[in-house]
């Protein structure tokens, strides 16, 4: 099957490099990842992450379907809110994580949540089986061709989008979003990011999204930003990715072994939740812990991670911190030594490099 591409690809075509990420064509780079990865942590940087899903729930039972699908505490959202939360299976092992936002609506309630790329179709599924399989009153829809979305990310994100979009962003606390004009386009706005740094989500109708790339790019100058610095910008903050930090076949991890069992709610009823009580009283085996290594050398991942010879966890992801100039890592360890300072080594092509487990994020 084909790579689906983002509504913007004919407009960077000929001036980025592309990666097959989640089953979509992406652009990994646009001049280089340590270029683009600087101008995020330095001034204002903007992603196509339109291969993000986009999925919406409606209606009288959009609550509690949410709220029984999710292992945060949905109830809690009022309307132009959002939260981080994950969707876990009846063993409390994450299937994927998300952002659900509740969203401005007379008629009824209604939510928006992002699947990750490629898991739209699935996630779409599992809701309209369960809604049937618990006979609630929601809507679902996978809308995820119908929306486009980017990310304005760093320090000079919200004089950027003030200057696009009608709405007054400054006073919005983290997660906060609204409907309004960006670029002339009727645009959901959220300050959301995947990056560390201050910045905004800006959801729009696939056909409106040249009009805000542009306004961003050629107007205000932002640097049109890969996935490649979005993973070095992530990894430096120490967030999961889905599909290798955690996945339901390759990585089965829960949210406590994973490092975000804050996104679990055990006051509310959701798949999954007796599970991970169970698991919150008994404690865990292994945890997500930040690395860096003291010697020359990349941990990447699938490298083993060793105590006094013995293999006592591995990498998930690597690579070399742009701002730190020093190579970081995260993985899974054993609970023992999941202590900020404890010395271990990670094997790089065959060879022990000398490494500690730090705290995340590497950066401030």
């Amino acid at each position: 099957m084909a790579p689906r591409k983002p509504p913007l690809s004919d407009l960077y075509a000929d001036g980025a490099r592309f990666t097959d990420f989640g089953g979509w064509e992406m652009p990994v780079e646009f001049d280089s990842i340590q270029t683009e990865h600087a101008a995020v942590r330095e001034s204002v940087g903007i992603f196509d992450v339109s291969h993000m899903g986009e999925i919406t729930v409606s209606g009288p039972d959009a609550t509690a379907l949410l709220q029984r699908l999710t292992s945060n505490d949905v109830q809690a959202l009022s309307v132009g809110d959002s939260q981080y939360a994950m969707f876990t299976d009846e063993s409390g092992t994450i299937l994927d994580d998300t952002i659900v936002y509740r969203l401005p609506d007379e008629a009824a309630e209604r939510y928006l949540f992002v699947p990750n790329a490629g898991h739209d179709e699935e996630a779409y599924d599992r809701f309209v089986a369960h809604r049937d399989e618990w006979d609630l009153d929601a809507a679902v829809e996978n809308e995820t061709d119908t929306w486009a979305m980017v990310a304005v990310q760093g320090p000079d994100a919200v004089d950027a989008v003030e200057r696009v979009a009608d709405a007054d962003v400054s006073p919005f606390d983290w997660g906060d979003g609204t409907f309004t004009q960006a670029a002339g386009v009727e645009s959901w706005v959220s300050r959301t990011g995947y990056t560390g740094e201050d910045g905004f989500e800006i959801l729009c109708p696939t056909d409106g999204i040249e009009a805000v790339w542009e306004a961003f790019v050629e107007n205000q100058g932002c640097t049109p930003c890969g996935l490649g610095a979005r993973d070095t910008l992530r990894t430096e903050m120490g967030y999961l990715l889905s599909g290798q930090d955690f996945d339901p076949a390759e990585e089965p991890r829960n949210p406590f072994e994973a490092g975000v069992g804050w996104t679990v709610d055990l006051d509310t009823e959701f798949v999954g939740r007796d599970a991970l009580a169970e698991i919150a009283d008994a404690g865990v085996d292994e945890e997500f812990v930040g690395l860096m290594l003291r010697e020359r050398g990349i941990a990447r991942h699938g490298h083993e991670i060793l105590a006094e010879g013995e293999t006592v966890g591995h990498v998930t992801s690597g690579t070399m911190s742009p701002t730190l100039d020093e190579a970081i890592a995260l993985g899974y360890v054993e609970s023992d030594l999941a202590d900020p300072g404890t010395e271990v080594s990670v094997a790089v092509r065959g060879r022990e490099k000398r490494a500690e487990i730090v705290p995340t994020p590497f950066i401030d």
